[in-house]
């Protein structure tokens, strides 16, 4: 079976975003979306999403690699529903944080599938209530 396509453009934001390449991740995201920048902090639009991965680079120095692991896509009404580990690899740690992300696309008939929900956190954010 091969790999949905959601996937690959997930996989394809990574490496956007791992060099820093913010304008051509703002074409994974509808104009509408949202990111979880951290529990309590969300970004809304795309230039408040860019924004933020701007300042979340610059946190991390600009030595963040974000890679996949294990992945689930959940498709129904031209929505995808994905729950997948994200893995963050930072310079100054030994060890990636891993993350179990959730993610929703939705496909717009002109652009393809567009990541509409961007939450790393994942389930995590019940945590931080």
């Amino acid at each position: 079976m091969s790999e949905h396509v959601v996937l690959t453009l997930i996989k394809q934001a990574d490496k956007a975003i791992s060099t820093e390449a913010f304008d051509t991740l703002m074409d994974f995201y509808a104009d509408d979306a949202v990111l979880v920048v951290q529990p309590g902090q969300i970004a809304r639009g795309k230039p408040q999403i860019k924004e933020a991965f701007v300042a979340i680079a610059k946190h991390f120095k600009s030595t963040l690699t974000v890679t996949q692991g294990a992945a689930h896509v959940i498709e129904g009404a031209d929505t995808a529903l994905v729950i997948m580990e994200t893995h963050l690899h930072i310079a100054e740690t030994a060890k990636p944080i891993t993350r179990r992300a959730t993610y929703v696309f939705q496909r717009d008939d002109t652009r393809g599938w567009l990541c509409t929900v961007d939450n790393s956190y994942g389930t995590d954010l019940l945590d931080a209530e």
